[in-house]
């Protein structure tokens, strides 16, 4: 009877963490945490939003999907440009950080001739600075259509 109520307690015990991670938004994997926020759009694919690994943190690309709505507005390259920051953002918060956290990004575009727009909306999101290390590529394409994608690598000290 004693061991019955130990293991019904466990497991209790062990659930009840488990909810605590999960509605927090992550969710421990080995030495690794998945970061995932109802903020940012959900995967579109075998991947996860963020990972967590140390006190770095892998952002994946993000595209203009509405979390809202989960489509993907290419209205113009300054919209897209607008959501993809703030889907990176949310995903950020989720895990308690913050632009100036972003060590690294990687934008990829499907015509370079959007660099400049996409470079002045993209540095409002960090003020002053310091802004991450960063290059831009062009790409023939982008899933769904999509004309940017930025993924990142934040660190907290």
């Amino acid at each position: 009877m004693k061991h019955t109520i130990f293991y019904t307690f466990a497991i209790i015990a062990i659930g009840f963490l488990l909810f605590l991670n999960f509605r927090h938004g992550k969710t421990d994997i080995g030495n690794q945490e998945v970061i995932h926020t109802s903020e940012a759009p959900e995967p579109i694919g075998p991947y996860s939003q963020a990972i967590r690994k140390g006190n770095a943190y892998f952002i994946s690309g993000q595209v203009a999907i509405n979390p809202k709505s989960g489509k993907l507005d290419t209205t113009d390259i300054t919209t897209e440009t607008k959501q993809v920051m703030n889907n990176i953002k949310a995903i950020l918060v989720s895990a308690h950080l913050n632009m100036n956290d972003i060590s690294k990004t990687t934008i990829y575009l499907t015509d370079l001739k959007n660099f400049k727009i996409v470079n002045d909306i993209y540095g409002t999101f960090f003020g002053a600075g310091p802004f991450p290390a960063r290059e831009t590529v062009q790409v023939v394409a982008l899933p769904k259509g999509a004309h940017i994608e930025i993924s990142a690598i934040a660190v907290k000290e």
